[in-house]
């Protein structure tokens, strides 16, 4: 029986073109604590085909949909993908759809000396 919620309708997201990382002495930068994680670096290569459920990203990257949540919230947190839509099950069970934010990643080193 066809379910009354969309399932998969088409995602329209654009990530913005550039984010840019500054490596400085004053401060620790979460965003390279977060990729340092092998799994977190996965995530983002599967997000990069296109956006993605949690379930679907474990299902790409052969861990647990636990895993990749944890692993979603520290790169929502590090603003390096972002929720772009909201899909439903057919049991009606809301389903976040995660995307790059980026396009590209850009780490400079903060160019002042003492």
């Amino acid at each position: 029986m066809p379910s009354a919620f969309p399932h998969q309708p088409p995602v329209t997201h654009a990530p913005r073109e550039q984010t840019n990382i500054v490596v400085d002495q004053d401060g620790t930068t979460d965003v390279l604590q977060v990729l340092s994680s092998e799994s977190a670096q996965q995530i983002l290569s599967t997000l990069k085909a296109r956006p993605k459920t949690a379930s679907e990203i474990a299902t790409s990257v052969d861990q647990s949909v636990q895993n990749v949540s944890y692993h979603l919230k520290r790169l929502c947190d590090a603003e390096l993908i972002t929720p772009t839509e909201t899909w439903y099950s057919e049991k009606g069970t809301e389903m976040t759809v995660y995307a790059l934010a980026a396009e590209r990643l850009v780490v400079t080193f903060d160019g002042s000396a003492d």
